[in-house]
């Protein structure tokens, strides 16, 4: 059958702002701005300075619009950008992003106002986002049949799912104990191991070979399985038994694999490149989380929130911060390098990550390591929106 239209003549088709015309301008766009006001709400309320209506506690709160604001506004942006990629395909753009980037504006109004529409309105509303973009994105990969991605709709149902049983924990229906949120957070630790393991060492490859080196990463092998196959039960038995020995002995486990895991990759090579040694750095805070959950376990340890911040704080957004920042120059025409600007933005994520990591060991400087923190790492997404924020609005440079 022949087509009406090719994708580059829909393309020019498309007259709508540039901002919706791919996922990761007003997705990425999304997620720095929620990084920086999430993380002030959630300082304020915990500091009891005032209260959003909400129905579940300001700790809750934060965690919660952290992984399914934040994070979820990021994983969308990157998914939507990549299925184009994969399967050549067009991409998401015009009225049903608008409505996507909606879906996920009214859900974080609806978490935010829980006490007042209710804490059942407000689930059903604020889990429409992630189902829609599992859908925008399942739909892609099958009509393109890129089966090879497939993995990543099931992790992100698996996100879904932690969010269901989280919002039947709001609704008091059931009492799992913090399982959900940690399972939310080892789900998405899993998506970053996975598009991590291809995306680092494949751009550290082309950044080494174009310099002639002689050592270049390894490629994904066998021992990469075995990193993978160890520390993905591992994280689902923390989500579950988070303090038992057995759990701390694999969280050691897996801690000295995913670090041996990154030394292969050679990251201590391309320290003339922040765009290459970020990713480095954000892999490099998984075996850091993981060994301190372990110490926690094993050592029957005060807190869990050092290991924790390490891997949500540190990999987590750390690599959020690394990928949104090298699309968004890509994908809008610019040259590929960070510039001052974006490379003191990575180091500010990492510096407010490790003084808040190290507020939880040190109670006499708790709260100064805890504003320093937030600080640091709110600048750092200060820095991202307003460097990377026009290059969303304007449409891209042709080279």
């Amino acid at each position: 059958m022949k087509k009406s239209h090719t994708p580059r003549s829909r393309r020019r088709a498309y007259e709508s702002p540039a901002l919706f015309s791919a996922g990761f301008r007003p997705l990425f766009l999304l997620a720095g701005i929620s990084a920086v006001v999430g993380l002030a709400l959630s300082v304020g309320m915990i500091a009891g300075a005032f209260a959003l209506p909400t129905a579940i506690d300001p700790v809750s709160w934060h965690v919660h619009e952290m992984i399914f604001g934040f994070v979820a506004a990021a994983i969308g942006g990157f998914l939507l950008t990549a299925t184009a990629n994969w399967t050549g395909r067009l991409p998401v753009q015009g009225p049903p992003l608008i409505g996507l980037c909606l879906l996920w504006l009214v859900g974080r109004l609806a978490m935010a106002t829980s006490a007042i529409i209710g804490a059942l309105p407000a689930a059903l509303i604020e889990l429409s986002y992630l189902a829609v973009l599992i859908a925008f994105a399942g739909r892609e990969i099958i009509a393109g049949r890129n089966w090879r991605n497939s993995p990543i709709i099931l992790i992100l149902t698996i996100l879904l799912a932690t969010d269901i049983l989280w919002q039947i924990e709001i609704l008091e229906l059931a009492n799992f104990d913090g399982a959900a949120r940690r399972l939310a957070i080892a789900t998405v630790l899993t998506l970053i191991m996975l598009i991590g393991g291809r995306v680092i060492p494949s751009f550290t490859r082309n950044w080494l070979a174009k310099r002639d080196a002689e050592l270049l990463p390894a490629s994904f092998g066998v021992f990469d399985k075995i990193v993978l196959a160890v520390t993905v039960p591992t994280l689902i038995g923390w989500a579950v038994a988070p303090e038992t020995r057995v759990v701390g002995g694999f969280l050691l486990l897996a801690s000295f694999l995913n670090l041996a895991r990154l030394i292969r990759w050679q990251g201590h090579r391309t320290a003339s490149d922040a765009l290459v040694w970020v990713l480095h750095v954000g892999y490099f805070w998984i075996p850091v989380g993981l060994f301190l959950l372990a110490a926690n376990a094993l050592m029957e340890g005060p807190t869990q929130a050092g290991g924790i911040h390490a891997l949500t704080a540190g990999a987590i957004a750390t690599m959020i911060l690394a990928v949104m920042s090298r699309a968004t120059l890509g994908h809008t025409g610019r040259k590929l390098h960070a510039g001052t600007g974006l490379s003191i933005a990575y180091i500010l994520v990492s510096a407010g990550t490790l003084a808040r990591v190290l507020g939880a060991y040190i109670e006499a400087f708790y709260s100064p390591l805890l504003i320093a923190g937030a600080f640091a790492w709110a600048l750092a997404f200060i820095l991202f929106t307003a460097i990377c924020g026009p290059m969303m609005l304007t449409r891209r440079r042709r080279k």
